[in-house]
């Protein structure tokens, strides 16, 4: 077996199974657990090991449309970015200004109701593999609280479930 080095400082490194901090998908309150992380005893640098990439993507997508609380700045901006659409491209679809869309990507101002659930429908119509999810996504429209609200968001890459925390 080849022996594992560090990305930061080129010794060698162990893999162990952990929970990481996923903020490099632009949400530092979601966790990934029970995932292998390469880590260095010499400097402390921890890098995950994530199989699945666009699997473990489309899981946080559904945990951010099914989310019972109003989406937050980075949420709307995370899924904008999993459908690879511009801001300007989201703005027309909702037929809102692109600056309206900046300032909700930028927690300045909170996106309303209506453009919240719309953006959950297209989010659902657009994102890869997620259509099969409208009408779960739509039956509970009525149970979201319209206060934005960051909660946890526990992943766990082997079987790609969600959990609110």
């Amino acid at each position: 077996m080849n022996e594992i080095q560090c990305s930061n400082c080129g010794k060698k490194a162990n893999v162990v199974r952990g929970s990481y901090c996923f903020i490099e998908s632009g949400l530092s309150w979601v966790t990934l657990q029970g995932i292998e992380l390469i880590q260095c005893e010499h400097c402390g640098n921890e890098d995950p090991i994530i199989p699945r990439i666009n699997d473990l993507m489309r899981a946080l997508a559904v945990a951010l449309i099914a989310k019972p609380y109003r989406l937050t700045g980075e949420e709307v901006r995370f899924l904008r970015k999993y459908m690879r659409k511009t801001a300007a491209e989201l703005a027309q679809m909702l037929h809102v200004n692109k600056t309206t869309v900046s300032k909700w990507e930028n927690n300045e101002d909170p996106i309303g109701d209506q453009s919240d659930r719309l953006l959950r429908v297209i989010t659902v119509a657009l994102g890869d593999g997620l259509l099969t999810k409208i009408e779960e996504v739509i039956a509970m429209f009525p149970h979201i609280d319209n206060t934005p609200q960051k909660i946890g968001i526990e992943i766990d890459p082997r079987d790609m479930s969600h959990q609110y925390v």
